[in-house]
């Protein structure tokens, strides 16, 4: 059966002034205490043994005229089985754990009171509403039956009618004080309570307590303590103890409500008067000043932006909050300082392109020697972009070692457009508030660094740099390279959401530069957005010319010195580029000019005498002992030694390998170098290899069977990994087994299969540039990049022989300088 529960009619009840009119009409005719005694003593004979339960919201007690709503045809029926049945009588109880969905499941009390039902009023299909009385207490003596419903067995318990002594007297004189003064706290329900009292009786002291127990605002477990408490005088403390509570609950809650009414009355109060203040400054001409002169500034800059009408009624909405506060509230200075940021952004600003390819070129041809293949990529990338009137949709990636002119690229590339350029690493970051913002709900709050870009710049569309994009990172305060997604995608940029700025900002427009040493840390869903143009380092001409024309005038500039006042020789940069600056890139190469004129200004300084021209001879005694030896092969006719190229951070790389063999009863193998798992891979598989090749080729050599193997990788200190050492380890471990050293004008690179066959890499400009760096003139290159040598420039080819191998015979056909073993 569906739950039925009971209104409550407590000074706080939600329903009281619903049914107002219903408990008035039932006191009003069923009359007063009086009357029920009699009602009570007239139905005596007629009590059943059996009551049906019925779960209520809060306790009923004798005495309390109450409706009941009766909903369903179940229900009807179980209304007119009660008033034919059981003359209108049922049981009320407050249950100790209600079961929502199966109201028979519930847990009651034992202590419940027994209800008649005395008129029923139909109020629509299957709907009735009852108005009942409580009659009398009873207590559980045992379950009947559960289903369909609930059915106890009952003990009534009827109240003690007997005279009061002086004691309990003095509880109800007591009770009736402390009553009319809860009637200050409650105002609207005095006519209510009012009507109770004077129904008070202190002949029947019990039906008076009940009568009182109706309008108290207490729990409902305390109320259930007093309908349990059958002694009339301890039901008499309970309540008096009760009613104290009550009053000083409400005075409490009138003492608030004043200070409350106070504040708000004082801030109305203010408020008026400002305005008032505000139209009398406006009749009279006079400036307005502090706040009012705040926010028409504000009014006036937020009607001239161009900002979406989305945005400008969020931003208004924080405008109109404004007005209201108090300057004196932290609130309102937090708020002023977001809406000056709004004024303060570019909305819909933008700076005019240059669409001249022709000047592009130009700018870029000044600002950078060399690099032919990267500046037609990017100029490439420009035409697309003047072309089509946006860069929606394109993220330049730059990749290459330190010192190259990546950073300056990126600028060079903002020039060429003629837009603003602002720069900032995200290398090491890991917040990625600094990206998105912090909320305006946190102390110091600020927006990203895109939007302060932004504010900086003045204008909607410029270049953004994102510095070191290989080495953010993450940690607890987020993960900024999942920040950057939603910036770098076009797809979602042009409503990039800043959690400070909280209103969506278009980022459509900003051209994205990125950097990076390597592609290997940056995430792949950021990698997928980005056009990847690879830098490549120098070689030993092209340090020569950048020196002259950028480097040397640039330094001579910051020491002091007039343009041509100091002099290097050719020879004298092309030493300090291959024995003091042998990096990919320029960078050491500017140090050492700074530190050569330096000390040049030093001996001036001092009234020596030097030299305004730098030499080859003068080079160590400005700068030392070289820092750098040829990368040849040492100790030639040495087997077991092999060069190989490597790519790393700094760029191409010459990378020895060495393998030497201990005489043994049993052979075994080991790895130094600091090897990553690649190339310990790489030379497990090249020992195997040769080790096969030497069984089919040369069955009476068994040199590995008999000797413990040492491959070695120099730089012991410097960690090495990569695929694209196989055949220089398998060529030094076939140089030892055979006891034929390796060519010393030969470098080589590329991986290696257990069958023999030689797999391409990458990096092939690079480490055409580091085997030019030390003059190797012969290079053993994967069959499989021979496009990507061939498509170098000429001046990196120049002088350089190739050898493409496809598999490792064609790499010992030219390691040694006798002819190689047939196959």
């Amino acid at each position: 059966m569906k739950n039925i529960l009971t209104p409550d009619f407590a000074l706080d009840g939600d329903d009281f002034e619903q049914e107002e009119s219903i408990v008035e009409e039932i006191i009003l005719e069923e009359g007063d205490v009086d009357h029920h005694n009699v009602e009570l003593q007239r139905m005596e004979d007629r009590l059943p043994e059996q009551l049906h339960i019925l779960p209520t919201q809060r306790p009923i007690f004798p005495g309390m005229g109450l409706p009941l709503q009766f909903q369903g045809a179940d229900q009807v029926e179980f209304v007119k089985e009660i008033m034919e049945e059981h003359n209108g009588m049922l049981g009320m109880v407050y249950p100790e754990h209600y079961n929502n969905d199966e109201p028979n499941e519930s847990e009651f009390h034992e202590v419940g009171t027994a209800v008649k039902i005395f008129k029923v009023i139909p109020t629509g299909q299957d709907e009735m509403q009852c108005l009942a009385q409580g009659l009398i207490r009873f207590v559980q003596k045992k379950e009947a039956s559960r289903e369909p419903r609930v059915v106890w067995e009952v003990d009534y318990r009827k109240n003690d009618d007997s005279p009061p002594d002086t004691e309990l007297k003095a509880y109800l004189m007591a009770i009736s004080t402390n009553i009319q003064k809860l009637l200050k706290g409650n105002r609207m329900f005095q006519e209510q309570i009012n009507m109770v009292v004077s129904q008070l009786n202190y002949n029947a002291p019990a039906m008076t307590l009940d009568l009182v127990s109706n309008v108290l605002t207490i729990d409902s477990d305390r109320l259930q303590d007093l309908l349990e408490t059958f002694d009339r005088k301890e039901r008499a403390k309970k309540m008096l103890g009760i009613l104290k509570e009550e009053i000083e609950v409400s005075k409490i809650k009138e003492r608030i409500s004043g200070q409350v009414n106070e504040k708000l009355n004082k801030q109305q109060r203010e408020f008026f008067l400002r305005e008032q203040l505000k139209a009398i400054k406006e009749e009279l001409g006079i400036e307005k000043e502090g706040k009012d002169a705040e926010i028409d500034k504000l009014e006036e800059s937020l009607d001239a932006l161009k900002m979406p009408e989305e945005s400008r009624k969020q931003v208004m909405e924080d405008l109109n909050k404004l007005k209201m506060m108090n300057p004196q509230s932290p609130e309102f200075n937090t708020t002023l300082s977001y809406l000056q940021l709004v004024t303060d952004l570019p909305w819909g600003e933008y700076s005019d392109d240059n669409d001249s390819i022709k000047k592009a070129r130009e700018v870029l041809d000044s600002d950078h020697y060399g690099l032919t293949e990267v500046k037609e990529l990017i100029l490439e990338f420009l035409s697309t972009v003047i072309k089509r009137g946006s860069v929606s949709g394109s993220i330049i990636c730059l990749v290459g070692p330190p010192g190259v002119g990546k950073t300056s690229i990126g600028k060079s590339i903002a020039s060429a457009l003629g837009r603003e350029f602002f720069r900032f690493s995200v290398g090491g970051m890991r917040d990625e508030a600094e990206i998105k913002g912090h909320r305006r709900t946190y102390v110091g709050a600020m927006p990203g660094k895109l939007i302060q870009a932004l504010k900086r710049l003045g204008t909607s569309n410029p270049v953004i740099m994102l510095d070191e994009i290989d080495k953010i990172g993450t940690s607890f305060r987020g993960d900024p390279a999942s920040a950057l997604l939603e910036v770098l995608d076009p797809e979602q940029n042009d409503s990039f959401l800043d959690h400070y700025l909280d209103v969506p900002y278009d980022l459509s427009n900003v051209l994205f530069v990125t950097t990076a040493n390597q592609l290997d840390t940056i995430p792949r869903p950021l990698l997928d957005r980005m056009e990847i143009i690879s830098v490549a380092g120098y070689i030993q001409q092209e340090k020569v010319e950048i020196a002259k024309q950028y480097l040397i005038p640039k330094q001579l500039k910051e020491q002091g010195f007039a343009e041509d006042e100091i002099s290097f020789t050719d020879d004298a940069l092309a030493y300090i580029a291959n024995r003091y600056a042998r990096e990919a890139g320029v960078r050491n190469l500017e140090k050492q000019i700074r530190k050569i004129i330096r000390k040049i200004n030093l001996k001036l300084a001092e009234e020596q005498e030097v030299g305004m021209t730098v030499d080859k001879d003068d080079v160590e005694t400005y700068l030392g002992k070289p820092i750098y030896k040829t990368e040849r092969l040492y100790n030639e006719g040495v087997p077991g030694v092999a060069l190989g190229l490597a790519y790393t951070q700094l760029g191409g790389a010459t990378l020895y390998i060495e393998a030497n063999g201990i005489l043994t009863d049993k052979g075994s193998f080991q790895q130094t170098g600091q090897l990553g798992d690649v190339m310990k891979e790489s030379s497990r598989i090249a020992l195997s290899y040769v080790r096969s090749l030497l069984s089919q080729r040369e069955p009476d050599n068994k040199y590995f069977e008999h000797h413990s193997v040492h491959l070695h990788v120099p730089a012991g200190a410097t960690p090495k990994d990569g695929p694209s050492a196989g055949i220089t380890m398998a060529l030094a471990l076939y140089s030892l087994a055979t006891q034929r050293p390796v060519r010393t004008d030969i470098a080589m690179t590329g991986e290696l299969t257990l069958t023999g066959k030689v797999l391409p890499i990458g990096g092939v400009k690079e480490k055409t540039i580091g085997a030019r760096r030390v003059g190797i003139k012969h290079l053993i290159l994967p069959d499989d990049n021979r496009k990507d040598f061939e498509e170098l420039a000429d001046h990196l080819k120049e002088g350089i022989s190739v050898t493409y191998a496809d598999y490792f015979d064609d790499v010992l056909a030219v390691a040694f300088e006798e002819e190689a073993v047939e196959v």
